[in-house]
C-alpha cells in the first residue's frame, strides 16, 4: 500500500519540455541547412518558422514534445493542415532524442491512421508508437521536397 504521506514525484515542467523540443528540432533543421527561427511564443500556434534555401519552400512548424515514451496529447480539431508537426520524445539524458515528422494535411485528412484516441473529446492524442509504425520517424526529407 502506498504511503499517503510520501512525497509525490516531481512532475516535469511542460514549458521546459516544450522549449527543449523546439530547440532540438531547430538544431536538427539548421544542421540540415534549413534556415530556422524560433518564435518563443510570439506567433500563436507556430513554434518554428523555416526556409529551405535550395527549394525556396517555407514551413510553419508545430512541435509537440514529451519527456518519455508515452502519449502525445493533441486534438484533431486543432490541427492546421498547412503546418508540419514534429513530435519529439526527449528520452533520458544520454539517450538519443527521437523525432517524428508529420505533414499537418496527413493529420487533418487521415485521422484514422492515428487511432481512435486522436478523436477522443476527453483526452485526445496518440501513442508515439503509432508514429513509428506509420513510418514518420526521422522523416526529415519532408523539408527537402520541392
Amino acid at each position: 500500500m502506498k504511503d499517503p504521506n510520501a512525497p509525490k514525484p516531481k512532475r516535469a515542467d511542460g514549458q521546459i519540455t516544450g522549449l527543449a523540443g523546439e530547440l532540438f528540432v531547430a538544431a536538427e533543421l539548421l544542421k540540415r541547412g534549413i534556415q530556422t527561427s524560433i518564435t518563443f511564443g510570439n506567433a500563436k500556434a507556430i513554434d518554428l518558422l523555416a526556409h529551405n534555401p535550395e527549394t525556396g519552400r517555407n514551413f510553419t512548424i508545430q512541435v509537440k514534445a514529451i519527456r518519455k515514451k508515452n502519449v502525445f496529447p493533441i486534438a484533431h480539431g486543432k490541427i492546421h493542415p498547412a503546418h508540419v508537426y514534429v513530435f519529439v520524445v526527449l528520452n533520458l539524458p544520454g539517450e538519443a532524442v527521437q523525432y517524428f515528422i508529420v505533414p499537418g494535411s496527413t493529420l487533418a485528412n487521415e485521422p484514422e491512421r492515428f487511432t481512435h484516441w486522436f478523436l477522443d473529446p476527453k483526452f485526445p492524442g496518440f501513442n508515439w508508437r503509432v508514429l513509428q509504425e506509420q513510418g514518420f520517424e526521422n522523416a526529415w526529407h519532408l523539408f527537402a521536397e520541392p
